[in-house]
């Protein structure tokens, strides 16, 4: 792909769209970096690409004259890809792709692409730490923190690169073609965004479609949406399942992690040697061992690289145990799906839940939350944007708190809990309404905990 002299347009001046913005310049682009922020609010670094790479710097409103002679958009997964920007230039033959398209195109090295509605990152980050154990040359990045275009000129064509993949990320790949492509399930989420569930739905399965024979597409059999996916993919499905035995693929069988193939069982670990807690997690090391598997890892190196993982901050992350009230902090529990699983996993343990739920909704029902929170949680703190639609639908299934700010909730959920039980933040929706991400708002919600640690009582 050439670049140089392309006159490009980059929508979104966050961490993807800085990233792009450099990468085109650095290659003889001519770049324009947009966001309808006033420019006085982007991040340093993106405001800082105009001193050191030449970069336009647009906000507001885009005008015809400049669309006009754009002939590539790169596209920040945060930016619908129906914006006007992007649907203009498409109309006029130029060229729309995503960050994650770019750096595709200028990588070496085969990919292991990881998508799902839940639990994308906590494998990803258990791939990558497999493949290193067992001696492969790899690169960890995508939707993870790291954008893929880092990583140009850092790999080669022995590595593999480990990608967490977003709907968001996916919509805007054209050539993308993932040796190994996992997804780990596709349940409500961005129905904010999505005219539809199966919109959605579709976008994730966008993952597969450059894959060939060559490939192996790995499917939660236990999904109604992945399983029904096995049959129409071109490359070759390996499915894994926690809730009954495959004829091909790895599966949970008791407390044993097994694998059948044409030549036999193999049992690849036990649910005593995982750290992390909860089924879900259990899904997220067998579809980890199936990738790693397919990338050619040996069964002993993978089974001590999970026996040592302990996960990834901001999901089911124990912060603390204070006055006998355990708190764990899962911020990235964004949607109602991923707040389920989560109360699944504490539902495990003798005491009651204190939950705290809130921020910006992305119109999913929370309906999917009652079974639990009728059988394992003492009482409900809501705050955010949607704290009255919250309590509205959870009204008459248990006690609900309303808090005016975050401390409030996490010194609410403090007072409402009993020795024994745990304090989970795991919100079932977006962070915006409050903080600049879920990490931010995780962040705070382990300062709250130190807090209470140290005896401030501070707001």
């Amino acid at each position: 792909m050439e670049l140089k002299g392309r006159k490009a347009l980059v929508l979104g001046a966050g961490v993807s769209g800085i990233s792009s913005a450099r990468f085109l310049a650095e290659r003889g682009a001519v770049v324009a970096l947009h966001d309808r922020k006033p420019i006085e609010k982007w991040p340093e670094a993106a405001a800082a690409l105009r001193g050191s790479h030449s970069v336009g710097l647009m906000d507001g409103d885009l005008p015809s004259w400049l669309l006009d002679q754009i002939d590539l958009v790169v596209i920040s997964p945060g930016v619908p890809t129906r914006s006007i920007p992007a649907r203009y230039v498409e109309r006029k033959d130029g060229e729309v792709i995503g960050e994650v398209e770019l750096a595709y195109r200028f990588l070496e090295g085969r990919i292991v692409g990881i998508t799902g509605s839940n639990g994308k990152t906590t494998t990803t980050a258990l791939i990558g730490e497999i493949l290193r154990a067992n001696g492969f040359d790899t690169h960890v990045g995508g939707n993870i923190g790291t954008p893929l275009l880092d990583l140009v000129g850092r790999t080669n064509a022995d590595s593999w690169i480990v990608a967490e993949l977003s709907s968001f990320q996916l919509e805007t790949i054209v050539d993308l073609r993932p040796r190994v492509g996992l997804c780990l399930n596709v349940t409500p989420n961005h129905l904010d965004r999505y005219d539809s569930f199966m919109d959605y739905a579709a976008a994730k399965h966008r993952l597969f479609m450059n894959q060939t024979p060559e490939d192996v597409a790995i499917l939660n059999a236990d999904n109604e949406i992945t399983a029904a996916w096995a049959a129409g993919l071109r490359g070759r499905v390996e499915l894994f399942s926690v809730t009954r035995e495959l004829e091909h693929g790895c599966f949970l069988r008791g407390r044993e992690l097994v694998r059948r193939t044409g030549d036999g069982e193999t049992v690849l670990t036990t649910r005593d040697e995982i750290f992390l807690r909860g089924l879900h997690n259990v899904e997220n090391v067998l579809a980890a061992f199936a990738a790693a598997l397919a990338c050619g890892a040996g069964v002993d190196a993978t089974r001590r690289a999970v026996a040592e993982f302990r996960g990834v901050e901001h999901r089911i992350e124990f912060v603390a145990e204070i006055d006998g009230v355990r708190y764990y902090n899962d911020s990235k529990a964004t949607s109602v799906d991923a707040a389920v699983k989560a109360l699944e996993a504490l539902a495990e343990d003798e005491g009651k839940t204190v939950l705290i739920l809130g921020g910006r909704g992305k119109n999913a029902p929370y309906a999917p939350l009652v079974p639990l929170i009728t059988r394992s949680v003492r009482a409900v703190v809501v705050l955010g944007e949607d704290a009255d639609n919250i309590a509205e639908q959870l009204r008459g299934v248990c006690d609900i708190t309303r808090a005016g700010s975050f401390a409030d909730a996490v010194r609410a959920a403090r007072e409402l809990a009993g020795r024994g039980d745990s304090v989970l933040l795991a919100p079932a929706c977006a962070s915006f309404d409050m903080f600049n991400s879920f990490e931010e708002r995780g962040r705070a919600f382990k300062a709250c905990v130190a807090e209470f640690g140290s005896g401030s009582v501070s707001a």
